[in-house]
């Protein structure tokens, strides 16, 4: 189901353990647990292991370990994708800490490789104990609901432990994974659909990080333009519309790949094309938290931006953000070094980057959503943009909190002194005239817009960078 029809080929078939205790010595299926390999995505080649579970559970032995390891140093030779068929039960017990040691050759390889070529887990069965870490490791990670599970321990140490009463799927399922936890990607009904979306996400990515994703034949002009989003986005601040609507609208044939559509929702984060060409699409999503960045839309974001520089992948950034999201809980959990995260992962991108404000963008959120400031090369906005330190509500009760407390009409002070704050600051102009936007464009040509500026960009290096030998993102 994953590959080209007939493209598949098999290596270390014959392959077996060598222990010999615990009743092992009679045991000795061929593969060992474990089919590797190569085959074709697109005719794209791409490198392979899945667990069969009929074998030992899927458990990880010595010899299954080291049939990974292999084909993994073969996929970072060959320069070409890595995908995981995940099907087992954790290291193999009967092979003692031998199987353990051969994780440690599995996640070596997988960070060594990350970032240099695409990696891919799909979780077909159970992920258990240091299995689970090695999908974690990779830059995607898709489940299949009702089968499919994820954790470090299982449910019955979690009873022995702590006396919690907890089933798989509820431990560590799919829809856990996907909504709660953040550690899948997407999840998929069957493993048919969850396949074929990975052969489309294969589409879309390079072989390696010294190539850039495969264009397609342009079918969607260019120039086409989009003037239904003179409709989608209200012009009141507050009002909420679906930012994947807009999305829609600007990219080829309105086809978007999404990742983490079910987590930190607040966020939009997803592939797609401009003028047949692969772009990353960050957006605020003001359906959900009126679009403010947490600590989950931080880290999701933060994530998504490094795969794309990781990938010489453009970035298109949509800003319509209120600020950070206020709250003890945030600030007690670590919205500062969270939130710091996307924004080291904005300064450290040297791919193309290209920013729109939809709307609002206020405070330090502004800022961190791509601005010029941090590195944006190219700075749009709206008509419908309202860039500035706070909301004008907030504003005036700030700046004019004197003269509205002595005012007669309180309400009615405080709304002129709103209006005075909102004329001076806020109109859609202000951001153009100071430079911190190169351009106010008409929605409707934002397509054509945008796909100029990243044919423009195209070529661009960044060359202003010290030589080091990593830098020490927040965590």
């Amino acid at each position: 189901m994953l590959f080209d029809p007939g493209s598949f080929v098999e290596i270390d078939t014959f392959r077996r353990h060598r222990s010999t205790s615990l009743g092992l010595a009679d045991k000795k299926p061929l593969t060992d647990g474990v089919v590797t390999g190569w085959g074709d995505i697109h005719g794209r080649r791409v490198f392979v292991y899945a667990h069969d579970f009929r074998i030992f559970g899927g458990s990880l032995g010595e010899e299954h370990a080291k049939k990974i390891q292999k084909v993994l140093d073969l996929a970072l030779k060959a320069r070409c994708p890595v995908i995981s068929l995940n099907d087992g039960a954790g290291a193999r017990i009967q092979e003692g800490v031998a199987a353990l040691a051969g994780y440690g050759g599995i996640f070596t390889r997988i960070v060594k490789a990350s970032g240099v070529v695409p990696q891919i887990s799909v979780m077909l069965g159970p992920c258990a104990g240091g299995a689970a870490y090695a999908p974690a490791l990779t830059d995607f990670v898709f489940m299949v609901d009702g089968s499919s599970q994820m954790f470090v321990t299982g449910p019955d140490v979690i009873k022995a432990v702590t006396g919690e009463l907890i089933s798989q799927d509820q431990l560590g399922g799919a829809r856990v994974h996907c909504e709660t936890s953040g550690v899948a990607h997407g999840f998929y009904d069957d493993e048919r659909t969850c396949l074929e979306e990975v052969r489309y996400l294969v589409s879309m990515l390079p072989q390696n990080s010294s190539s850039a994703p495969t264009p397609y034949v342009l079918e969607d002009p260019v120039d086409r333009e989009s003037p239904e989003l003179l409709d989608l986005v209200p012009t009141s601040p507050t009002a909420s519309y679906d930012m994947r609507d807009v999305i829609e609208c600007l990219v080829d044939d309105g086809e978007l790949f999404e990742v983490h559509a079910h987590w930190a929702r607040n966020i939009v984060c997803c592939l797609a094309r401009m003028g047949g060409r692969v772009v990353g699409i960050v957006a605020n999503q003001p359906q959900v938290l009126a679009g403010a960045l947490d600590i989950d839309a931080s880290d999701k974001g933060a994530r998504f931006v490094q795969m794309c520089d990781s990938f010489r992948i453009p970035l298109l950034t949509l800003v319509d953000v209120p600020g950070f999201l206020p709250g003890v809980h945030q600030e007690h959990h670590g919205l500062i070094r969270h939130g710091a995260k996307l924004l080291y992962a904005y300064c450290n991108a040297t791919v193309p980057r290209v920013s729109v404000v939809v709307r609002k963008a206020y405070g330090g959120a502004f800022i961190v959503m791509d601005s010029q400031s941090v590195g944006a090369d190219v700075a749009l906005a709206w008509p419908t943009n309202e860039v500035a330190v706070m909301g004008p509500d907030a504003a005036a009760n700030v700046i004019f909190r004197r003269e509205i407390a002595a005012a007669d009409d309180g309400v009615g002070e405080h709304r002129r002194r709103v209006e005075q704050y909102r004329e001076e600051f806020m109109h859609p102009f202000y951001a153009a005239e100071r430079g911190l936007v190169e351009d106010v464009i008409d929605p409707a040509h934002t397509r054509r817009i945008v796909i100029d500026c990243f044919r423009s960009l195209a070529g661009e290096t960044d060359l202003g960078v010290p030589a080091s030998a990593h830098g020490n993102p927040p965590t």
